[in-house]
């Protein structure tokens, strides 16, 4: 049984005063509006950002965006009782001034396992074939919470979760690329006792 909880996502890259004073135009139903340009006739934005940032995206080579995206794990504790909850943070930080989009070769954008197991599973996963894209803003930051039961599912046979054997095991999270591409990731280890 796994909890994923996504926390937060903050373009300012952590840092604070990046609020908008109320009555700015910008939040829910509001977007860029649009004006005629006299000199052409032609409609533009007033807040010509978005374009721009979209532009530059897409200039952004696919091998620059997947190494602009920092990855890190950490968790709660370091030691922790057999059978009991693992919490762990991923969190995932844009290092451009510019948005960036990652492609994944299917839909799962990131994902996280112990000691090389999937979501720390050994039962297959069925995702659809489609390929998905990971977005950035420029400087952003996502970060998700996740609370492993501190148990290995097994699905060969009789469905069961088991009590791992004490010792140290390796929390990995890392961006979804194809395999030979550069991955990024992070790990840290924790103690079972």
């Amino acid at each position: 049984m796994v909890d994923h909880q996504r926390t937060g996502s903050r373009r300012d890259g952590g840092r604070t005063g990046g609020n908008r004073p109320s009555g700015s135009g910008v939040g829910p139903g509001h977007g860029p509006r649009p004006r005629t340009d006299s000199g052409t006739g032609l409609e533009s934005t007033s807040d010509s950002r978005y374009s721009i940032a979209s532009l530059l995206s897409s200039l952004v080579p696919e091998p620059l965006a997947r190494r602009a995206i920092s990855v890190s794990v950490t968790s709660d504790r370091d030691v922790y009782a057999q059978d009991e909850d693992v919490s762990f943070t991923v969190t995932f930080r844009n290092r451009l001034p510019v948005s960036v989009a990652v492609p994944t070769p299917r839909r799962r954008r990131w994902g996280w396992s112990v000691n090389g197991e999937l979501e720390a599973s050994d039962e297959r996963r069925y995702l659809q074939s489609a390929p998905s894209t990971f977005r950035f803003s420029a400087g952003e930051r996502k970060e998700i919470r996740v609370t492993w039961n501190g148990r290995f599912e097994r699905t060969a046979g009789r469905h069961e979760y088991v009590v791992p054997d004490p010792g140290e095991y390796e929390i990995r999270a890392f961006v979804a690329t194809d395999n030979g591409r550069y991955q990024p990731t992070d790990s840290t280890v924790i103690r079972i006792r």
